[in-house]
């Protein structure tokens, strides 16, 4: 089974604080580049080194910024693989899913359907509230967004799944020996993750619903398949399509995406439909899809 995987003697829960201290260094090392062409720039051009890091994501062009952003997350997925492999002694494949083999099958299913989901449903907001939304599209721009998306946006939303549906979850797995005590965790820690997103500020904190009860819909579809393959294609496409779609001025990624919205933002519907509605939906269509069965076990049952 997936989350049992990682149950050695050996993986003591010190091991995990180790490995997590490595992944956050080398996340600081992938953010090196930012720091020096910010520094370059300022000195070249004469203008102020931005404060705050609402000023940092508005100081270069916003494909630039991009790629800046998501090189990080290139050092990350170093580090995971380096800690994974190093200090547990374990294959990539362990944390990846209980299968003898990654099923991609189950990658681009996930993809795919999150995908036309949001692709449908961007454009029927567009539809039926058209002055909340301009047509931000320039073809050069856009194209060449696209590609870093599809280079380098994977690789951010693989980091971020491997972190907690992966190496987090078969840490707190490790302490606990139970399944409940992982999933809410590692929900609850992803949650955080997002307190500095621009959107917490503009929105406030009750977006932190969405975001931990997306963490808990991707810790539940991890250990009700045995793996990660479900939450790794949902992730991508969130990102994905969603840094193509719609940008805002509050948004955490500003990219040259085919919408602007330009409504005020709130915590609305928005916010809470997706916790109640549409992530339930989305767990019986998996759930009837791969026969899923003993979710109580699953779940919350005590590892041995």
């Amino acid at each position: 089974m997936f989350i049992e995987q990682g149950i050695k003697p050996e993986n003591t829960f010190w091991k995990y604080i180790g490995g997590s201290i490595i992944i956050i260094f080398a996340s600081f090392l992938g953010q090196i580049p930012l720091l020096l062409a910010l520094v370059s720039e300022t000195f070249a051009t004469g203008k102020p080194y931005p404060n705050t890091n609402e000023a940092i994501m508005r100081f270069f062009e916003p494909n630039l910024t991009l790629v800046f952003v998501l090189i990080s997350f290139v050092f990350v997925m170093g580090g995971i693989v380096l800690v994974v492999k190093s200090l547990h002694q374990q294959t990539m494949l362990s944390v990846t899913t209980s299968r003898d083999k990654v099923d991609w099958n189950r990658i681009l299913f996930s993809f795919l359907l999150w995908a036309a989901f949001t692709i449908v449903s961007t454009l029927l907001f567009y539809y039926y509230n058209p002055s909340d939304f301009i047509i931000n599209f320039k073809p050069i721009p856009f194209a060449i967004l696209a590609v870093i998306g599809i280079a380098l946006i994977p690789i951010q939303t693989s980091s971020e799944e491997y972190i907690f549906r992966g190496y987090l979850m078969q840490g707190f797995a490790n302490l606990a020996k139970n399944k409940w005590f992982p999933l809410v965790m590692t929900s609850l820690i992803f949650g955080g993750m997002h307190w500095f997103n621009p959107e917490v500020t503009k929105i406030g904190p009750i977006i932190l619903v969405y975001y931990i009860g997306t963490g808990l819909f991707l810790g539940i579809i991890t250990l009700m398949d045995e793996g990660m393959e479900l939450a790794l294609g949902f992730h991508a496409a969130n990102n994905l399509v969603g840094a193509l779609l719609v940008t805002s001025d509050w948004s955490a990624f500003q990219t040259h995406s085919i919408f602007k919205d330009i409504s005020d933002p709130s915590a609305g519907l928005d916010v809470i439909v997706p916790v109640v509605l549409i992530y339930p939906l989305l767990l019986f269509i998996f759930s009837t899809k791969y026969n899923w069965t003993n979710w109580k076990e699953k779940l919350t049952g005590k590892i041995q």
